[in-house]
């Protein structure tokens, strides 16, 4: 503990110490990510304290989450300024209704619900409105939105429209079911969370005793991570304040991720508007990240359009130079999957702790190939913010349905028309209201679709690894999986969503899945919604402090279609994309690629390459299929026909054996291409297009045998190690 005021202020950067004695007036604190924004407001508020300019209960600091509430009440003790109150919003409003409702009313505050969607779920039924689970969850949503954002049921239908939110339902059946829930709860004498707020402004409205009793206890007040604060939550602190202005405001209008529940940043950057004489502090020296990683953050942003942009603030990293972020393509996901998890393993092996990795994705129901790829790879993981994924109570009905369909498919009329494994899965997931088309919008139906999609896709690709599957063979992989990743863990990598991560921090960062139509997500349409995205993809940017990996496939399953594009986002940021937007970082260094199949980064400088051309007829290549034979598919071919086919059932019984599809050895074209070339040593076999570093050490022994004309007898499955040694008895 600090042993005077003065000594509170030891430590403090130049712009951290305006925040510190700026103690009269109202003061505006923009501060970046990794600024240390906590670190000033306390400080400031144990200065005023250990200073006696501030009585600790005239102080009230409000944030939006119990965790960060605690974590300020333990720096506040430790700084010598025990006493002060940091609360919630809802948490310091509950208070004083409950003690002030007496007064006010009379009697005790109403019941408080601690779960709205039960009876939610009971008004539209009085309603006649039919909803399964998860058009219940979204409604409930819809119900808080219009609340704190103070709209009433019947005004609901077009605040909807004029705020651009796709409503879960038709919007009049979604004022009707609400205006049925509020009047449920009068009937009953219950109150909601967003009553709290919304009758704590009535009785300070309407009881200019009570608000002037609450203005005589708290005379200054901070709030932190003011752009997420909704009109409602504005209205209570307005009241609060009366006509004081000794107010100190905190936030950065570029980690504004919350508008679909009601935040705006507008509150934050009209400060200075409301407040003409504020003071207003920047804090942009970056604590948490690396030069390399800062650089990126600060490029994300310089390409931002709208209000936000025209604020955001240029971070300065204080750290030593790092690494610098990698950007990594892949082929499909489950390589993308597997990527991510060697790269996590060897953070491990050199040193990093599980805990101080994360896995960060837009949204939960990416999380099943990662928490697969994670257990298969033997490391410890955690899931925040969402349940793992054969836990979520969707896939846990279809597992049962699915397990029923197994046992008495013979007599399900759903089953009549399905021709294959893939066909039946989709046919009974089709009862649980999967469609090949997925929803309209974000919320829990969409969440819900994205499960029931990702176990249409898991069926696929186990019916192309195993074509004689059966259903009863899929419900036992799908148990073996769930076992797998149910297994309890120690402290491991986190697995999260972006928004969960708000707020967070590690040592290092891998953002996946990072490709047009999930970043930004598919159903932001308008302007504002894709500027959203972005500041979400900067928050998690900004989470890493020393390593960050950025990736993309290209396909969704091996052998897929290659039809998807990196995010936009990193336009001018990536490699190869453009000039790197932004200002650049002192001391960072050129950045690098690293390709799905391992190999090492390349320098940022790329190497013009000349076009490809037939080898036959010198036309230019464009198919990816001719350039990697190097010819056009209509010239005459050299291909030794024997050898394709011998190198075809090699590659059959590779596939049987590995339990993965054919083309995940090597494809067709790829073959054709050996067989044409019939490679004689390690180089010649090296340089076929098809053929990385990945695939050329497990099995690049075994394909020169079979280009010798070797017979490969007892092959190993023990991996190319084993694969090798046989080989070379031959």
């Amino acid at each position: 503990m600090p042993d005077s005021a003065d000594g509170v202020l030891d430590g403090l950067d130049p712009e951290q110490r305006e925040v510190a004695t700026a103690l009269n007036g109202p003061v505006c604190v923009l501060a970046g990510a990794g600024t240390g924004k906590t670190r000033a407001i306390t400080h400031r508020i144990a200065y005023g304290v250990r200073a006696g300019i501030l009585q600790p209960a005239s102080v009230l600091a409000v944030t939006f989450t119990a965790r960060a509430a605690g974590e300020m009440r333990g720096r506040l003790r430790q700084l010598g300024a025990g006493g002060v109150q940091a609360r919630t919003f809802h948490s310091a409003a509950l208070r004083q209704l409950q003690f002030f409702w007496p007064k006010a009313v009379g009697g005790e505050v109403p019941r408080l619900l601690e779960r709205k969607i039960q009876l939610v779920a009971e008004a539209a039924a009085r309603c006649r409105i039919r909803l399964d689970r998860n058009e219940l969850r979204d409604v409930t949503a819809e119900i808080e939105w219009s609340k704190v954002t103070q709209t009433v049921p019947a005004d609901y239908p077009a605040a909807v429209a004029k705020a651009g939110r796709e409503a879960p339902r038709d919007p009049a059946e979604v004022g009707q079911i609400y205006g049925t829930y509020e009047q449920l709860k009068r009937d009953r004498g219950t109150i909601d969370f967003e009553d709290v707020l919304l009758l704590t402004v009535g009785v300070l409205q309407d009881r200019h005793d009570i608000a002037e009793q609450v203005r005589t206890q708290y005379q200054h007040f901070v709030v932190d991570e003011y752009q997420d604060v909704s009109p409602l939550q504005q209205r209570l602190l307005d009241l609060w304040l009366g006509d004081r202005d000794n107010l100190c405001v905190v936030g950065d209008a570029s980690q504004t991720i919350y508008s679909f529940t009601g935040a705006t940043p507008d509150h934050l950057l009209n400060f200075r508007t409301r407040h003409p004489n504020a003071t207003v502090v920047k804090l942009v020296r970056d604590y948490r990240s690396s030069p390399q990683v800062v650089h990126l953050a600060n490029g994300l942003l310089s390409q931002a359009r709208g209000r936000a942009a025209e604020h955001r603030l240029e971070l300065i990293s204080q750290r030593d130079a790092g690494p610098e972020p990698v950007y990594t393509e892949y082929a499909d996901e489950p390589a993308e999957a597997e990527g991510t998890a060697r790269r996590i393993r060897d953070l491990i092996a050199s040193g990093v702790s599980a805990g101080e990795i994360a896995v960060l994705f837009r949204i939960n129901a990416q999380s099943e190939v990662y928490e697969q790829a994670l257990a298969d790879a033997g490391v410890p993981y955690q899931l925040r913010g969402a349940e793992r994924f054969f836990e979520r109570p969707e896939v846990r009905e279809a597992g049962v349905k699915l397990r029923g369909a197994a046992r008495f498919g013979g007599n399900d009329a759903l089953l009549d028309d399905a021709l294959d494994l893939p066909s039946e899965v989709r046919a009974v997931l089709s009862d649980m209201g999967w469609t090949s088309r997925p929803p309209a919008g974000s919320g829990a139906v969409r969440d819900r679709w994205e499960s029931l999609a990702a176990l249409v896709r898991l069926a696929e690709d186990f019916a192309r690894a195993r074509p004689t599957a059966t259903l009863a063979d899929l419900v036992a992989e799908l148990d073996e999986r769930a076992n797998a990743q149910h297994a309890p863990t120690v402290e491991g990598v986190t697995l999260a969503s972006l928004h969960a991560a708000k707020g967070l921090e590690w040592e290092a960062v891998f953002l996946v899945g990072l490709t047009e139509g999930m970043m930004p997500i598919t159903y932001a349409k308008t302007d504002e919604q894709i500027e959203e995205e972005r500041r979400l993809l900067y928050v998690g940017v900004t989470r890493a402090r020393l390593h960050l990996g950025l990736s993309w496939s290209l396909a969704r399953s091996p052998g897929g279609r290659a039809s998807r594009r990196p995010s936009r986002f990193l336009s001018g940021l990536r490699p190869g994309s453009g000039a790197v937007a932004g200002r650049r970082t002192p001391g960072a260094v050129s950045g690098g690629v690293e390709r799905g199949d391992g190999t090492a980064p390349v320098a940022r400088r790329t190497k013009h390459r000349s076009p490809a051309r037939c080898r036959v007829c010198n036309r230019t290549l464009t198919d990816p299929g001719e350039m990697k034979l190097m010819r056009c598919e209509d010239c005459p071919s050299e291909l030794d026909e024997a050898l394709y086919e011998r190198l075809t059932d090699w590659r059959a019984e590779q596939a049987a054996r590995s339990r993965q599809p054919a083309y995940c050895i090597f494809t067709d074209k790829t073959l054709m291409a050996i067989a044409e070339a019939v490679p004689g040593t390690e180089a010649e076999l090296a340089v076929i297009s098809g053929v990385g570093r990945r695939k050329f050490d497990r099995y690049g022994s075994e394909v020169l045998a079979i280009c010798a004309g070797e017979e490969l007898v007892g092959v190993s499955e023990e991996g190319p190690e084993g694969a090798a040694e046989n080989s070379s008895k031959k």
